[in-house]
């Protein structure tokens, strides 16, 4: 992995922390602007990395929900 791709990921994961505990959940693009201006390199490499992280979250939830809703049924069933 080159240094671009070694930043653009060590910044996704700090930006997701932020904004998970800010509760400012577009805060990625406005760190994206800042990077825009200094590295177009950089900006692209960090939102792709956003881009991936947060749709694999948003993936895993979906997944999480159909896994109770599967279990929920199984147990109105008595088969759990």
């Amino acid at each position: 992995m080159g240094t671009i791709e070694t930043l653009a990921q060590k910044l996704a994961v700090d930006t997701i922390k932020v904004q998970d505990a800010s509760g400012e959940d577009r805060l990625y693009v406005e760190v994206g602007q800042v990077l825009g201006a200094a590295s177009q390199s950089l900006e692209e490499a960090f939102l792709t990395e956003m881009r991936v992280r947060l749709a694999e979250r948003k993936a895993r939830e979906f997944l999480n929900q159909k896994v109770s809703a599967i279990q929920a049924q199984l147990e109105e069933k008595g088969e759990a």
